[in-house]
């Protein structure tokens, strides 16, 4: 009996089964920590999947067509193969048409793309767990949701110091074209009783370049002349500019290959350069046509066709209020206020003319205040 005691109040190897205890619950809490890591991982990865699909809409929305939001349109289906193009733990996720959406902006604007990605039980493509399959739990649902926007863009970096008057209504030999001249004033310098209009960006009825791919101003055509600031305005003239910080031919021709790193925003005043600037012009035009030589403009397509994405071909220039820059004209000041700024495909050089058209590009956001409903530039964004 004594011995039957002793063995029942013997203590000894209880510190073992604690331990075989507390080991296995350690071990089992280890082991689902590599499932947390790996969902935490797909669903990182499916972020990024939402986000490059809904920015490739974005983006199709502003250089192919604005107006196509169908299942088979650019924007749909460009979300689609960026979506798909960002694996989710080595495996696609399922994006299909009805995944995109395009919700309106907080002004009532269709300027958004939103993507919805999944690799879920219902798309038949879950994520496999490791350890918790042991638990009841083979599979993981992992989606994802992001929301781009091609909104408005009121200022751009990489500006070509070529200044070109913004459109406007042409009231004395409507409609407006290249060819026309801003007339406001007679030779002598007495206003016209019927003088032409520009009406800015910022305010209703804008008459200015209009930068929707499906706009009547896409693909426009224009023959850029060196014009003096003597003379009249004419829609064809540009006039060259000078970039902060420096002035001077050297400095101009140097801004037209390559990209200056200020960045300039509708509204800056921007002194223009004096002198003849034809020679720079041609040099640092052919510089950086020579960037891009194959680049084209596929008449049938109605586009740029570059190897490069963008060609560096397509640039962004400032286009300036005619109205303003004309009053000033008349008292001697020639600084042009920028009214907006542009894209541009340099096409070629005709003599001592620069040919292009007018094509999409991409902006930036700059100020507090709202950007004008009518900038002609995007910019590319994540909201959500």
């Amino acid at each position: 009996m004594s011995f039957l005691r002793r063995i029942l109040d013997d203590q000894r190897g209880q510190s073992l089964v604690l331990f075989g205890v507390g080991f296995m619950a350690i071990l089992s809490a280890s082991l689902l920590a590599i499932d947390v890591g790996l969902f935490l991982t797909a669903r990182s990865q499916a972020q990024n999947s939402a986000d490059a699909a809904a920015l490739a809409g974005a983006v199709a929305l502003v250089f192919q067509d604005s107006a196509d939001r169908s299942t088979g349109g650019a924007a749909v289906q460009t979300a689609i193969t960026a979506g798909q193009a960002n694996q989710v733990i080595g495996q696609n996720v399922s994006v299909q048409p009805a995944d995109v959406s395009f919700p309106n902006d907080p002004e009532g604007q269709p300027t958004r793309v939103q993507v919805n990605v999944y690799r879920t039980i219902g798309r038949n493509n879950p994520v496999s767990t490791l350890v918790a399959a042991y638990f009841g739990r083979p599979n993981a649902d992992i989606s994802a949701t992001a929301t781009a926007e091609a909104s408005p863009a009121n200022a751009a970096t990489c500006v070509k110091p070529w200044a070109v008057p913004d459109k406007w209504q042409e009231v004395q030999d409507p409609p407006w074209d290249p060819a026309d001249s801003f007339d406001q004033y007679n030779p002598i310098g007495a206003p016209l009783p019927d003088p032409d209009v520009y009406v800015p960006a910022d305010q209703s009825g804008y008459t200015g370049f209009n930068g929707n791919p499906t706009g009547p101003d896409y693909g426009l055509q224009i023959t850029l002349k060196a014009g003096a600031p003597s003379q009249a305005i004419s829609a064809s003239h540009f006039y060259p500019v000078a970039l902060p910080p420096n002035t001077g031919a050297a400095w101009y021709e140097e801004n037209i290959p390559s990209c200056w790193s200020g960045t300039m925003q509708m509204g800056d005043l921007v002194p223009v350069e004096p002198g003849n600037m034809t020679g720079p012009t041609l040099s640092g035009t052919e510089t950086l046509i020579d960037q891009d030589p194959n680049a084209y403009w596929d008449t049938t397509r109605n586009r740029v066709v570059s190897a490069f994405n963008p060609s560096p071909r397509i640039i962004v220039m400032p286009v300036f209020d005619p109205a303003v820059y004309e009053n000033g004209r008349q008292r001697g000041r020639v600084d042009i206020q920028v009214s907006n700024l542009v894209g541009f495909f340099v096409e070629n050089l005709h003599g001592s003319s620069v040919v292009g058209r007018l094509v999409p590009a991409i902006g930036l956001i700059r100020g507090t205040g709202t950007v004008p409903t009518g900038a002609f530039l995007r910019a590319i964004r994540l909201v959500q």
